[in-house]
């Protein structure tokens, strides 16, 4: 599907302009933990398909059982219907998605249908950027104008009103961010956790840790990703040295997997800024019948 580069959210943008950040001296009633946090700032990019570092050993992450140049081939997804994180229902399900793949059927996901995207499978996009606010951290994604956020120091409400990316609060651990999200909506199109097709329920539970860490701590993740993920043409320095940011996160859903698994994104900077991409809503297909790309019967405005 074709996409082109659009302006930065300017809306958003300005929304958020002139609010203080954090790594600047913050005012009550941040905590002072708080306003000596790192400044994750700045656009941060990745350039794999689909994205996730499965981890060397425990529970994680889905691989892609087809393969090209020893790596996933992004053109065929079928996921490891085998990994014994799934559930039997659920392994099913992502079998079946496989063969529709292998039979050259692109069986749909957030992604290819415009739809917002869940988290995880929001990790996909390559590119994204954190505005820090003494009370909130509004996470930008460089696809299709997303955007999540995260309210800090604050808890979830007694009664979660599900939504497309559900409800996030966070808090400093030292110099890691720690955002905590439940509530996505389930009564949605493509409401899955991955590009494999893996579904979640109302139950599903995620939890993440972003930090800054040097160009040596970095290269667990980096060698990871090598060994799992496509690497798309891009704009990152192979000889970049500075300073990475990695997410660590761990996903659970008791009635999708048998246990909590977890994988990583290494995230590096953008030199070229933030460039978004829109997803061009053409419904028409040449094997199958129009698409449900996200339609309104009235603006919303």
């Amino acid at each position: 599907m074709k996409r082109r580069d659009v302006p930065l959210l300017v809306a958003l943008m300005a929304a958020t302009a002139g609010a203080p950040v954090l790594g600047q001296t913050a005012p009550a009633p941040f905590a002072h933990e708080e306003s000596q946090a790192p400044d994750f700032s700045g656009p941060w990019r990745h350039q794999s398909l689909p994205g996730p570092e499965p981890l060397a050993s425990g529970p994680t992450a889905l691989k892609n059982l087809s393969r090209r140049n020893g790596v996933s081939n992004y053109d065929e997804l079928v996921g490891d219907y085998m990994n014994p994180v799934l559930k039997p229902e659920a392994a099913d399900i992502v079998k079946r998605k496989g063969e529709l793949s292998k039979s050259g059927i692109e069986f749909g996901n957030p992604s290819s249908r415009c739809w917002p995207e869940p988290v995880p499978f929001i990790y996909k996009s390559f590119g994204m950027q954190m505005l820090q606010q003494k009370d909130k951290i509004t996470i930008l994604y460089d696809t299709d104008h997303q955007h999540r956020v995260v309210r800090m120091n604050a808890s979830h409400p007694a009664k979660v009103k599900p939504s497309l990316y559900g409800d996030s609060v966070g808090h400093w651990e030292g110099d890691t961010l720690v955002i905590d999200t439940i509530g996505q909506r389930t009564d949605r199109p493509y409401a899955v956790a991955d590009i494999y097709g893996t579904p979640y329920t109302g139950q599903l539970h995620i939890v993440e840790r972003y930090r800054l860490i040097d160009y040596e701590a970095a290269q667990d993740g980096l060698e990871r990703d090598a060994k799992e993920n496509q690497r798309v043409p891009g704009d990152l320095d192979p000889n970049y040295r500075g300073k990475f940011l990695q997410l660590y996160f761990t996903v659970e859903d008791p009635d999708v997997f048998t246990s909590t698994w977890s994988a990583t994104i290494t995230y590096r900077p953008s030199p070229t800024g933030f460039g978004e991409s829109v997803c061009s809503e053409n419904p028409h297909r040449y094997y199958e019948k129009d698409v449900d790309v996200p339609v309104a019967g009235a603006p919303d405005f």
